[in-house]
Order: structure tokens, then sequence, then C-alpha cells
């Protein structure tokens, strides 16, 4: 278990920003596994500056159920020594605190200097790259096991490339999968105002990642079979499945290639604390069946029209992003300048239940692997894996968020020691994706062709 300074901590999960937009749903989907028979989450309690907004919450969270007699617990991100306190009576902080630019370095900082683990649902790349830099070596030293983007972003993304890649079977290689995004709902689509918020700071703030990676040592890059992709058109039409789509800045292509670095330095993947002999088996054969190729994503609509939306929202967030007064206008009026996607009282709950994803993985590559040196050779094998659930903010990445939670619980001991590491390496080769589908996130085959 992680070296937490209290022993014996009296909780298992400590949920951080319960009373938040996504903090009440991850509550609410928490409470699905507390105290059942085949779960390992026997103590939770919830946590937050305000605990009236908290208590509203829970009762919230446990509708129609009365709420259940869960300790609410006061913490500030600009209190260290309430977060300290906080880390130091738990297992497991889960951060729904954003953006985390702002929030997250007081909590990282907090479980850090106690031991306890730590996972967020930031999809924030400085934020994330920042805090492996400041914290990595602190947090092996304490046995904290530090992992950000345990929701939307980045889990689908990481086990979806991993659910294609092991779908190319020896001799087979891929080169290059590209991922198509498409929201759907039978309302509206309202995203979370504080995604919306994280997406201009990043825009404000991209000098500093910049910076930031020019001031490290450069990461091994995976050798990828062929000749690197071709840069494309600004718009693509995906016939297979009838969208067009254009490039999505998300975090979730630098999360990928964050654990596809791990997997080189770490080509078995990372030890666990105290694996059996059985699962350092399964560990090494999991990561042996994925194959490093290069990846983007791809924010897809059923209509040109769709698409230009898409671009006219990213031209306002990129040109005002870049100055205070910009900034200013994109926070202050969302649904403006975001064309009704984002609002700051965020959706309503008819608007969550009938949102729904789909994520295509589209992969190129070789049928056999001696093809690819073959000069400028273009692949000739295409395989399109799907992952699919419901609506992304408040119900997939809650659901993603517990599930990697309750394998921390359970599988401890078969996870890494301690370190900041992105979701995938951490959670790749465990049962997460089995979790999922149990839990209403499909992944499916959906076709392999000659091309």
């Amino acid at each position: 278990m992680s070296q937490n300074l209290n022993p014996n901590p009296t909780y298992d999960v400590i949920i951080l920003g319960a009373s938040g937009f996504t903090g009440k749903h991850v509550i609410r989907e928490a409470l699905k596994f507390l105290n059942v028979p085949s779960s390992p989450l026997k103590n939770l309690a919830i946590a937050g500056r305000n605990t009236c907004k908290l208590s509203q919450a829970l009762q919230w969270a446990s509708h129609p159920n009365p709420p259940p007699q869960i300790p609410i617990l006061t913490a500030d991100t600009t209190d260290p020594s309430s977060l300290r306190h906080l880390a130091s009576q738990t297992k497991i902080i889960l951060n729904c605190v954003g953006p985390f630019r702002l929030y997250g370095e007081p909590v990282v900082e907090a479980c850090t200097d106690s031991g306890c683990d730590y996972l967020d649902i930031c999809g924030e790349p400085e934020f994330m790259e920042r805090m492996e830099v400041k914290y990595h070596d602190k947090a092996v030293d304490k046995g904290s096991l530090i992992v950000s983007a345990c929701g939307f972003d980045s889990v689908p993304a990481e086990l979806g490339l991993m659910f294609n890649s092991r779908q190319w079977l020896p001799p087979a290689v891929p080169n290059r999968v590209e991922a198509y995004l498409s929201l759907e709902s039978d309302k509206r689509i309202v995203g979370n105002f504080a995604t919306y918020e994280s997406a201009v700071l990043g825009v404000a703030n991209a000098d500093k990642l910049q910076e930031l990676r020019r001031s490290r040592p450069k990461r091994p890059r995976p050798v990828i079979p062929g000749p690197p992709p071709p840069k494309g058109p600004l718009m693509d039409h995906l016939k297979e499945v009838g969208v067009w789509a254009v490039k999505l800045p998300s975090a979730d292509a630098i999360v990928v290639r964050r654990t596809l670095s791990c997997l080189v330095e770490n080509p078995h993947g990372l030890p666990g604390v105290n694996e059996s002999t059985e699962q350092v088996e399964r560990r090494e054969a999991f990561w042996s069946n994925i194959k490093p190729a290069h990846f983007g994503v791809k924010i897809a609509s059923k209509s040109v029209l769709g698409v230009a939306r898409f671009i006219t929202v990213g031209v306002f967030i990129g040109l005002f992003g870049k100055t205070g007064i910009g900034r200013w206008l994109l926070l202050k009026f969302p649904s403006l300048f975001s064309l009704g996607w984002f609002r700051k009282k965020g959706p309503t709950e008819d608007e969550v239940a009938s949102a729904t994803f789909k994520m295509w993985f589209v992969g190129h590559g070789f049928s056999d692997g001696s093809l690819a040196s073959q000069g400028n050779r273009k692949p000739d094998t295409e395989i399109i894996t799907r992952v699919m659930g419901p609506e992304i903010g408040y119900l997939t990445t809650p659901i993603i968020l517990v599930q990697c939670a309750l394998i921390l619980l359970k599988e401890r001991n078969n996870l890494p020691k301690a370190g900041v590491f992105p979701p995938g390496i951490v959670f790749g080769p465990t049962d997460l994706q089995d979790r999922l589908q149990q839990n209403g996130i499909s992944f499916d085959v959906i076709s392999k062709n000659t091309v």
C-alpha cells in the first residue's frame, strides 16, 4: 500500500469539490458502490469549502433515497493545512476542483506530502506536465500515486487506442490511428463551463506549456513502422460512418503520447508494488500486444455546417483568449462565444440524460510489418473500432473516475508504487475496460478491411 503517514486512514475515498456540477455526479456514482458486498469502497467522505452546499449535493446525489450518513469535511484549495489534514485521513482523493491550472497544485502537493493517492478529471496538458516535473520524484519518495485525466479526458482515448491496437494481430502493424469524436443528443448539447474556462486559459498559457517542454529533457519516442502520416485537409470526411471532422486540440493526443513514451522507457509496463508472478505475466502479455502508432483526435459532425460551427468557436477562443479583455469577454458571455455549447449554469438534467458520445478509432497500417520498411509504401489495411457511452462530462467522467478509484482500492499491490503518470500506463493492464463495459461504456470492432 502507499506509505500514507497515517497507516490506518479513516476513509477509503474523499471526493474533493463534491458540491460542483461534476462533483455531485461523482458522489451519485460513488454511492452505487458504497458498502456493496463485492465493492472495496467501505468508507467515503465528501469535502469542499461550503458544508451547506455539500449537504445539498449529497441530498441531490442520494435522491430518491434519504442521504446516507457520510462525513462532510471542510477544505479549501487556498488553505494548504486543510488539504494536508484531508489527505492524511484517506487512501485516495478524487479531485473535482477545476480549472486545475488555478486550483489543482495545492491538492497534488498535499497528497504527495501525506503519501496518499490522487486521481482527478483534468484535461489541461500544462497542469499535468507541470505536476509531473514538480512532484514525480517527491511522490516516489512518499509512496503517492498521482494520476490525472481519469475522466472523459483521457481514458476513452487511451483505452480506445489500446483496444484498436490489440486488433492488429501479427504480422500486421498499425501506422496511425485517428479518433473521431461525435457528441449526440435528442436535445441541445451543453458543456461544463469549467471545461470551457480551461480551454480559454489553455490558449492564454500556451507559451508556458512550450516553455515547460523546452526546459525538460526530451522524452523517448516510440518507433512507429512506416512513414509519418500526411498532413491532410482542414476538414475531413469519414465516409464509413458518415461524418465530417476537424482536428480537435484536446488533451487526449498529448496524454496518449505520454503513455507511449512511458512504454518506451518501460516496455513491460510499470511493475506493481507487490505483484504475484501470475500478475507480472498478465501485465507483460498485455503490453506485448500494444503497438505504438501516430495518434490524433478530430471532432465530428454529420454535417459540414456542424464542423463550420466547431471551427468558428475555435477561432473565437484562439483569438480572444490571447488578451485579458478578450478572455474577460469569453468568460463573461460563454453562451454567445461558444454558439450555445457552454453556459454558466450548465446543462439541465434532461440535456444530460439525452446526450451520448461515439468515438471511432480509424487505424491504418500494414498487413505485414515487413512492408512498412519498403520505401514510401502506403498502408494497406484499415481497422475501425468504436468506444461509445453516455454524456461525457457528468455521466461518463464520473463512471470512469469511480472505477479507477475502485481498482486502486482493490488492486493496489498490482499497481505502480508511486509517481506521477498518465492513466493509460497505470490502468491499461487492469480490468478497467471490462468495468466500463459493465457500466454503460462499450468497446466494439466495427470493420477490418484491405485498403
